[in-house]
Parts: C-alpha cells; structure tokens; sequence
C-alpha cells in the first residue's frame, strides 16, 4: 500500500495545542523546546523552527533509512500531529529516503531510525515531523 498523497491544498493553519503536545507549543504556535530523534539523541529542530499542524499522514513503521523506503508500501501509522517545516534548512539534522511514489520521508540523519516524517515532492515548502516519532527537550 503506498502512500496516499494528497493534492496540493493551502498550508493549514496553526492548529490549537493538542492534549498531547501541552507544554510543546507556545502562543504562537511554535515548538517551545527542541526536537530529538528518540533513538539517538540527535537534534532535529531547534526550539521555534516549526510550527504546530494537524494532518493525517500516513507513515511506515520505524525502521532504519533503507529498510523504511523499501517497506513503505507495507503497513504502518496514521498520525494526526505534526511539526510543520517551511524551510528545509530549518533542520539541525535530518535525511530523506528515496522517492516513494510524489513522497520523501523524513529520517534521523545520524542513525537513520525513522520515518520521523513526510515530505510530498508536490509541495516543495512543507515538511512534517510526526510528534509521536520524536523526542522533546
């Protein structure tokens, strides 16, 4: 099963904190604290880089760079929150997969456990950081 991408849509807006993300997001919207890779410790995201967004996406499960891309049609997670990058030189620290279909996920660029996230190649200023695939400090 791959992917479904969705058509191009206007970004979405800032969404209110979820109950899970209290104590992540301030006023604004941004990421309060940075953002780690859960496996290894490496920063992700310095602190006010992304913003807080809801959308489903679906995301493989949690494996290393290769193992990710080759299984990204089998199984996997929908998750609803996310840090969304506008810019991707915004990250500390992130790799891509292979092209999976119009999509690139998102992997710790040190150990490349992951996908930590989603990239569509239709909307080249959108990156989501899934927030039950990282670690906050």
């Amino acid at each position: 099963m791959e992917p479904a991408a969705p058509p191009p849509s206007p970004p979405p807006a800032p969404a209110p904190a979820a109950p899970g993300s209290a104590g992540l997001v301030c006023a604004q919207g941004r990421n309060l604290r940075a953002v780690l890779c859960q496996r290894c410790g490496s920063r992700v995201l310095l602190p006010g880089a992304a913003t807080f967004a809801r959308r489903e996406l679906l995301l493989p499960a949690m494996r290393k760079k290769a193992a990710a891309a080759a299984a990204a049609g089998g199984g996997g997670d929908v998750l609803r929150e996310h840090w969304l990058v506008r810019d991707m030189f915004s990250f500390e620290n992130v790799g891509f997969t292979r092209d999976v279909g119009n999509v690139k996920f998102l992997v710790c660029a040190d150990c490349e456990a992951g996908p930590i996230g989603w990239h569509c190649l239709d909307d080249k200023d959108s990156f989501y950081v899934a927030l039950e695939r990282v670690a906050h400090e």
